[in-house]
Formats: structure tokens, C-alpha cells, sequence
């Protein structure tokens, strides 16, 4: 083999070496998990509650046991209340929640799992809710609901109680009586004076005379 072919061989061995080093280094980033199918799906609108919210990727996701850390789903209406439990099941390639909404409207699902190559995964589904049966909506959250913890209700303003108007007690019938007697009292006392005053006067004229 002449030094031109040598020299042609060594340069096509780097050449592939360094394509598959290239490829090995890449082909982490392409292991992460991928959606493939969910419940709600973006943009649906839902008429009746599913039984399960559900995310579901191309592959098998990491399970890290009970606790499912690194799993979240979260439901918000377009008021920011959050509506379930937060608690989550990962199932295969799979993860579920049980499924609650509040009024009709506009909400937004918010996931994230742990892919199998270990890096978290998330994304956004927006969806509309517009039941048939109302009763199926249920009350929704100020804080994002944590599983096995209870959840915050929204504060509710209580009406505040009007002062209750007082009014003077009528003037009982026994009353009136009494006042009546005492007008009559000082009515006859002036009487009195006037003619005391008068006989007093005829006399001091007749004296005169």
C-alpha cells in the first residue's frame, strides 16, 4: 500500500470515528420521553368529567416509587384556582391523575414527568370545560394542591351584619293620663292666682270708696 493510500485509510478512520463519537454524544438528548397522547387533548373541549386525567409519552417513564418525585399534573381555571388532589400514579409510559373541574370555562392542565434517561419533561395542555351536568364541578383551590394534604378553600367575604336601627319606645297609654293631670294641676294653680289676685283688687276698691 503506497504512503498516498495509508495517509487516505487514516484519515477515513478518524472520519468515522469521530460520526459515531458524535452520534453517542447526541444520542442521550434524543432519549428524552415524548407526549403522545393525553386526556384532555390540547384545544378539547370537554362536556362530561373523564374518569382519569392522563399523559402518556413514547416510552417507559422513570418510576422512583411511591412518592412519584418529579411527577406533577396540575389543573387551573382561568381565575388561577387549582382543582384535585396532587396525587399522581406513573404507569409504564403513563402517568394519571384523578380528574376534577370547576365552572365552565377556560382551563390549563401544566405537566411533568421524569423521562428514562432521568431529565424532567413538562408542558402545557389548555382545554375548555362546558358540562352537560353541573353537578359534576367540584371547588377549586387558592394553592396548589400537594397529595395527602388538605387543600385551601378560597376566602369567602362574609357579609357584614347592618347595625340594627333603635327607635324610642312608644308613649304607653298609662302615660298619658299622668301628664294630662299634671297640666291640669298647674293650669288650676294660675286659676287660683288670677282670682286671688282679682278678689283682692275688689277689695282694696270698695276700702277706697
Amino acid at each position: 500500500m503506497t504512503k498516498r493510500l495509508k495517509k487516505a485509510s487514516a484519515l477515513g478512520t478518524i472520519a468515522l470515528a469521530t460520526v459515531v463519537l458524535s452520534l453517542g454524544a447526541a444520542a442521550p438528548a434524543s432519549a428524552h420521553n415524548y407526549l403522545v397522547e393525553s386526556t384532555p387533548t390540547e384545544g378539547e373541549t370537554l362536556t362530561a368529567l373523564p374518569d382519569e386525567f392522563i399523559i402518556t409519552t413514547n416510552d417507559d417513564l422513570l418510576d422512583l416509587g411511591d412518592d412519584a418525585g418529579g411527577f406533577a399534573l396540575q389543573v387551573q381555571d382561568s381565575d388561577g384556582l387549582y382543582y384535585g388532589d396532587g396525587c399522581v400514579v406513573v404507569d409504564g409510559p403513563s402517568m394519571t391523575a384523578g380528574a376534577a373541574l370547576g365552572a365552565p370555562g377556560e382551563y390549563l392542565l401544566t405537566w411533568q414527568v421524569v423521562s428514562i434517561d432521568g431529565h424532567t419533561v413538562s408542558g402545557e395542555i389548555p382545554f375548555a370545560w362546558a358540562p352537560d351536568d353541573l353537578s359534576e364541578s367540584s371547588t377549586g383551590s387558592e394553592t396548589a394542591p400537594v397529595c395527602g394534604e388538605p387543600t385551601q378553600d378560597p376566602e369567602t367575604t362574609e357579609p357584614t351584619a347592618e347595625p340594627e336601627e333603635t327607635t324610642a319606645p312608644p308613649v304607653s297609654a298609662e302615660e298619658e293620663p299622668e301628664d294630662s293631670s299634671s297640666l291640669l294641676w298647674i293650669g288650676g294653680a294660675i286659676a287660683a292666682v288670677v282670682v286671688a289676685a282679682g278678689a283682692t283688687m275688689l277689695v282694696l276698691s270698695r276700702k277706697k270708696k
